[in-house]
């Protein structure tokens, strides 16, 4: 059986419900409301314990936690030609190749995002 502490949890607040929500990626149709947000972790954990016991017990797969699976590092991303250009632009002032120019975008912590810094786009 896949290990639920290898899934990748969240809790968060939602207004809606007045209540904290706790979420789980690999399992998008799930959540647990509750009053704290220790009580949302724990009772999200708790129901994909449930699920994957079912899972096992059907003979069904449960998918594969995000922290288990594998990264080559490499990913294609398709863009419009006037922001591809404008970051080739960018790059060549730098004297970087696009590539590093691009991972250093993504590598940056958000906060250097927000504010007046425009972004190609």
């Amino acid at each position: 059986m896949a290990d639920p502490s290898h899934y990748t949890y969240r809790v968060t607040w939602s207004e809606p419900d007045g209540e904290f929500v706790g979420t789980v990626a690999e399992f998008r149709s799930l959540s647990w409301l509750a009053d704290t947000q220790n009580e949302a972790l724990d009772g999200i954990v708790t129901v994909v314990r449930e699920v994957l016991d079912d899972m096992a017990s059907t003979g069904e797969r449960p998918p594969v936690p995000i922290a288990d699976r594998s990264y080559s590092g490499t990913f294609t991303v398709r863009t419009s030609p006037r922001v591809h250009r404008t970051l080739a632009i960018e790059a060549e002032e730098q004297g970087v190749s696009l590539n590093l120019l691009v991972n250093q975008k993504l590598s940056a912590p958000a906060s250097d995002h927000a504010g007046g810094d425009a972004t190609p786009g």
